[in-house]
C-alpha cells in the first residue's frame, strides 16, 4: 500500500518538481501577512514567517494561501483568486502554460493537504495537541477539491479506497472566526 502511495506521489508530482524553480515560503498564509498601510502596492504586505524559504514550484505558495489550513475559502474564491493568478502570469509571461500551472497547483494543493492530515494528526497524538483536529475536516476538503483534476484521477481512487473520511463535527467558534476572515479576503 505504502509502494502504490509512493508511486502515485511521485508521478503525480512529476510536472511541478519539473517547473522553473522559485523562492517559496512554504508558510504562505492569511496569518502569516501582515497589512502595512502606509506603504505603496504590493509592499503593503509584510510577511511573517519566511526562515524556512527554499527554492520550489511556484504553485506551491499560491496552494498555501488559496486553501488556508486555518481559514474556509471557499471554492468559488479560490477558483476566481486562482484564475486572475494564472491571467496575469500569463500576461506577463507569454510562455507561461496554464493548463501545466493549474495541473502542478492541484498536485501541490493535494500533497500539502495530505501533509497537513499527517502533522494535525501528530499533533493530537504525539503531542497532546488536540486543537488542531478542528482543522481537519476543513483540510480534507481541500485535498477532495484538489483530487478532482484529472491528472490526480489515480490518487483520487487511491484515497477513496484507502482512507476514510474524517468526521464532520464543526466547531461553531472557529466557523465564526472563520467566516470574517473569508469576508476580508474577498
Amino acid at each position: 500500500m505504502r509502494a502504490a502511495y509512493v508511486a502515485l506521489w511521485r508521478a503525480a508530482l512529476d510536472a511541478a518538481t519539473q517547473s522553473k524553480p522559485t523562492w517559496v515560503l512554504r508558510d504562505f498564509h492569511s496569518p502569516n501577512l501582515l497589512w502595512l498601510p502606509e506603504r505603496r502596492g504590493t509592499a503593503r504586505v509584510g510577511l511573517l514567517d519566511f526562515q524556512d524559504a527554499v527554492m520550489g514550484p511556484a504553485a506551491y505558495d499560491l496552494a498555501s494561501l488559496l486553501q488556508d489550513a486555518r481559514v474556509d475559502v471557499p471554492e468559488l474564491t479560490e477558483v476566481a483568486l486562482l484564475g486572475q493568478y494564472v491571467k496575469k502570469r500569463h500576461e506577463v509571461d507569454g510562455k507561461f502554460d496554464p493548463v501545466d500551472f493549474i495541473s502542478a497547483y492541484s498536485a501541490l494543493a493535494a500533497q500539502r493537504a495530505s501533509k497537513i492530515l499527517g502533522i494535525f494528526a501528530r499533533l493530537d497524538r504525539r503531542d497532546g495537541k488536540p486543537q488542531y483536529l478542528r482543522h481537519i475536516p476543513r483540510v480534507w476538503g481541500y485535498l477532495q477539491r484538489s483530487l478532482e483534476h484529472s491528472a490526480l484521477a489515480a490518487l483520487k481512487d487511491w484515497y477513496g479506497d484507502n482512507v476514510p473520511a474524517p468526521e464532520q463535527q464543526p466547531d461553531k467558534r472557529v466557523s465564526a472566526e472563520n467566516e470574517v476572515r473569508t469576508q476580508t479576503i474577498r
